[in-house]
């Protein structure tokens, strides 16, 4: 049973962002200041990629522990309330990065999946990893 009402739970969710995250912009920011320039959120790309180096094909995805699951194995067990939902769509995102990864590296892209911990953490070393591909590339 959720402990929020059915407002509480809609306005909890309404403020969830599928694009400009914190760590996305940290990240976005980061890259900027080192002369890096970048396409955002790009539709017409298999798995709509946070951050895009078209001419390099370099994909980078900033997942957010929560809904990509990390450490899913022993997370998935704190989820207190709706947990069949939860477990449930979760598990599905987890499948659909594997999946993105797999067409987007069949077709000759280069993915970075970053952590929002790992960004919010050491933006510069995620940073410095892309820069690294991009001269590799």
């Amino acid at each position: 049973m959720d402990k929020l009402t059915k407002q509480q739970r809609s306005l909890n969710m309404s403020k969830v962002r599928n694009k400009d995250s914190k760590i996305e912009i940290l990240l976005r920011r980061e890259l900027w200041s080192r002369g890096l320039h970048y396409q955002k959120n790009v539709k017409d790309i298999i798995g709509k990629p946070d951050i895009v180096f078209k001419g390099k094909k370099i994909a980078i995805f900033c997942d957010s522990e929560f809904w990509h699951g990390f450490d899913w194995d022993n997370k998935k067990f704190e989820i207190k309330s709706n947990r069949e939902f939860w477990i449930k769509k979760i598990e599905r995102n987890i499948q659909r990065d594997t999946e993105v990864n797999f067409l987007l590296t069949n077709d000759g892209w280069y993915v970075i999946r970053f952590w929002g911990n790992d960004i919010e953490k050491n933006v510069i070393a995620c940073a410095d990893q892309v820069e690294a591909v991009l001269k590799d590339r």
